[in-house]
């Protein structure tokens, strides 16, 4: 059995357990790390970091390959957005990205980006042996948001900087490609009679036909996440500047960008021993590189650089984490309390986003606080608007 290094000052006793069923796994090496984010998930608790040596769990990495942030400085301040309509900005940017899970792009030709994005993606799944005829409508998902806590943000920085920020994955195909793997995991543990304490632990041993295929299919898995996110960004950046009414090219305004994974599988070096570094919920912290952690709808999101903790296993929290379910927030709280919380952003409002309200969440600022000796925080960020996903 493994230790665990919990990272978290506010945790509940069911995601300790779940940390603990995860350790007594023989492959994990050489021990489970708790983010400061995290809570109960499915098989794996979201927020858990999970070193293995010949075998990687595809439940762990989970449904959502890929998922992660992408953010954008900008050179507009504050002051440039005086006398603007958030409002007329938000309905710009639901107009130019799909919100809802299965509303995917209309067309393929209405930005001129798209085209090499779908091509590069076309080309990887080639190269590898990825195979997609699960999802004949993956090219039309790339560019929409998603359901969840998946959203877009303008944000305001210490020094009232402007940042465009959002979140979200690999939409439905990430998703097939994950039930895909996870099956074929469950079915060889089972065949084999190999015992689990919970049947998304089932694994893939490192060398096998099975293993591989999973391997390629998730690296194309997580590609698209990335091209996902920086999609939705360049057109974001188009409504932006339109909406500014600012003059020469859009990709004028971008100052820095920063587009990080938080559910993914890796290999890397873990104090002198190569592993297949998974990380559920957490971002990459090794030194010097730059990351985003951000809070609930309605609190503060970080810009952060890594300090290379090793006994954080290069990882750092990616969020606020659910304090309650989504089903218990919902009985908790009213459309009436979302906005009270959301008083002075502009916002989607409605019911259907009570289990997103800001009280459902861990206090951002103790996470930050239980991360000091992860990372290093380079901005604040606080939003003006919000747009989730449907």
């Amino acid at each position: 059995m493994s230790e665990v290094v919990n990272f978290a000052s506010d945790i509940d006793p069911k995601t300790l357990e779940q940390a603990d069923a995860l350790s007594r796994l023989p492959f994990v090496h050489p021990y489970i790390a708790l983010m400061p984010d995290a809570h109960v998930g499915k098989g794996s608790s979201v927020g858990t970091v999970i070193p293995t040596r010949g075998a990687v769990i595809p439940a762990a990495v989970g449904v959502d390959i890929g998922c992660g942030m992408i953010a954008v400085r900008t050179n507009v301040h504050a002051l440039d957005l005086t006398d603007l309509n958030l409002a007329e900005l938000r309905a710009a940017i639901e107009a130019a990205i799909p919100l809802s899970p299965g509303n995917y792009n209309k067309t393929l030709h209405e930005f001129d980006f798209t085209k090499d994005r779908i091509a590069g993606l076309e080309a990887k799944a080639a190269a590898d042996g990825v195979d997609l005829s699960h999802s004949p409508k993956w090219r039309e998902q790339l560019g929409s948001l998603g359901g969840g806590n998946h959203f877009i943000e303008l944000c305001l920085d210490e020094s009232d900087q402007v940042w465009l920020f959002l979140h979200s994955g690999s939409r439905g195909v990430g998703n097939k490609i994950a039930q895909k793997h996870i099956k074929v995991a469950q079915d060889i543990c089972k065949k084999w009679f190999v015992p689990l304490e919970d049947k998304d632990h089932a694994f893939l041993s490192h060398g096998t036909d099975e293993f591989w295929r999973y391997i390629n299919d998730l690296r194309w898995a997580q590609a698209f996440a990335m091209e996902n996110r920086a999609e939705m960004m360049d057109r974001y950046i188009r409504v932006f500047h339109g909406w500014l009414g600012a003059t020469g090219e859009p990709e004028q305004v971008e100052v820095e960008r920063i587009n990080c994974h938080h559910n993914y599988t890796e290999q890397t070096d873990i104090s002198g021993t190569n592993v297949w570094l998974t990380r559920k919920g957490a971002i990459d912290a090794s030194e010097g590189k730059a990351g985003v952690i951000p809070g609930s709808m309605g609190t503060r999101s970080y810009v952060v650089i890594g300090k290379g903790s090793q006994k954080g296993l290069l990882s750092a929290p990616h969020g606020a984490g659910r304090r309650f379910s989504r089903t218990e927030a919902k009985k908790r709280f009213t459309e009436a309390d979302l906005a009270d919380r959301m008083q002075g952003i502009e916002y989607r409002h409605g019911a259907e986003w009570i289990d997103e309200i800001p009280d459902a969440y861990k206090d951002i600022d103790v996470v930050m606080e239980d991360a000091k000796d992860l990372v290093t925080v380079t901005h604040e960020l606080r939003q003006i608007l919000n747009v989730k996903g449907t």
